[in-house]
This record gives structure tokens, C-alpha cells and sequence, in this order.
């Protein structure tokens, strides 16, 4: 059973969560960025597999962009928002151009995938990674666009975010009354 002083302790981390997010609404995309890496990465396998089954044209290039730009967007992402200072436009716009050519080069890779398994010369036999890796592509495309989404949308969601009463009601502050500072 959750005792009440543990139920403080919950509260309270949600309390200092929301605060944080008050503070940085960029940490909502900034995870969706990091999620759509992450399942990537994870997942770079079934790719290169692929790629090595198929050896479609650009294909190597895509792959090499996806995970180029995947790291170098977190740059431009991280800088676009500095600490106490208004975001950069210049970093932002970098963003978005390299989440455009990751989600171009995913396309691509998908295209080869597809053109290699239904040609009508010589197609080559579906194999259990080349399926995975075309739904990979398709969910990390997905995940971009949300990113992209989520950044656009921040001073909306950031907006409703300061709204959030985050204040910390004390014990004994009810009886206390205004000073008046007009003698002074």
C-alpha cells in the first residue's frame, strides 16, 4: 500500500516534472528525436541485410545519411533552443532540412526495397529483414514527421503548458496579510 508520504514523494516528482516541461517545452520533441534514433539505431541490422541482399542503387548512401543526419540533428536540435536566449532560426531551419533528407533517404531505401521484391525480371525472394526493415523505415518516417509536428507546434502546447498551476501551497501562509510599503 502507498503510504501517504510516499504519494507526497509522487507528486511531488510530477510537481518538478511539469515545472521542467514549463521551462523547456523542447523536451517533447527533443524525445520524440531521441526515440526515433534510438528505434533506428536499434534496428540497423535488418537494414544493412537488406541492403546486402539487394544492393539497390543509393541504397548504401540513404542508410549512410539516415544515420549521419539522425546524429547531426540533434546538434542543430539542441542549439536551436539555448538556454535563456531566444531559439536561432538558422538551426531550426537546419533541422527541419535534415529531417527532410532522412525522411527523403528513408523513402528511398523503401523504394529499392519494393522495386527489388516486385520487379517482374528477377525478383528477389522476400526474406523476414527485408519486411522488418520496411516497416522500420515506415515507423521511423512516422516518427520524424511527429518530431517535426511536435517542434512546429511548441508555442501552442508551451502556452497551455504555463497555464498549469505548479505552485506549492504552504502550511500557515492562509493568515498572512499584505504589507504595506506606502508609509516608506
Amino acid at each position: 500500500m502507498n503510504t501517504p508520504k510516499q504519494n507526497k514523494g509522487i507528486k511531488e516528482f510530477f510537481r518538478k516534472f511539469l515545472v521542467s516541461l514549463k521551462r523547456k517545452p523542447q523536451i517533447i520533441p527533443g524525445t520524440f528525436l531521441v526515440i526515433a534514433f534510438l528505434f533506428y539505431s536499434l534496428n540497423l541490422t535488418c537494414m544493412s541485410d537488406s541492403l546486402s541482399m539487394i544492393q539497390g542503387k543509393m541504397m548504401g548512401f540513404c542508410e549512410f545519411v539516415t544515420m549521419l543526419f539522425s546524429i547531426l540533428v540533434f546538434v542543430c536540435f539542441l542549439n536551436s533552443y539555448p538556454r535563456r536566449q531566444k531559439p536561432h532560426i538558422g538551426f531550426i531551419i537546419l533541422t527541419y532540412a535534415m529531417l527532410a533528407a532522412i525522411i527523403v533517404a528513408d523513402i528511398v531505401f523503401r523504394d529499392r526495397i519494393w522495386t527489388a521484391v516486385t520487379r517482374i525480371e528477377n525478383p528477389i525472394p522476400v526474406q523476414p529483414y527485408m519486411s522488418k526493415a520496411y516497416s522500420v523505415l515506415l515507423t521511423h518516417i512516422i516518427l520524424l514527421i511527429v518530431t517535426a509536428a511536435l517542434n512546429i507546434a511548441m508555442p501552442l502546447y508551451g502556452k497551455l503548458l504555463k497555464k498549469i498551476n505548479t505552485s506549492v501551497e504552504v502550511e500557515g501562509n492562509e493568515d498572512m496579510k499584505a504589507i504595506d510599503l506606502s508609509e516608506d
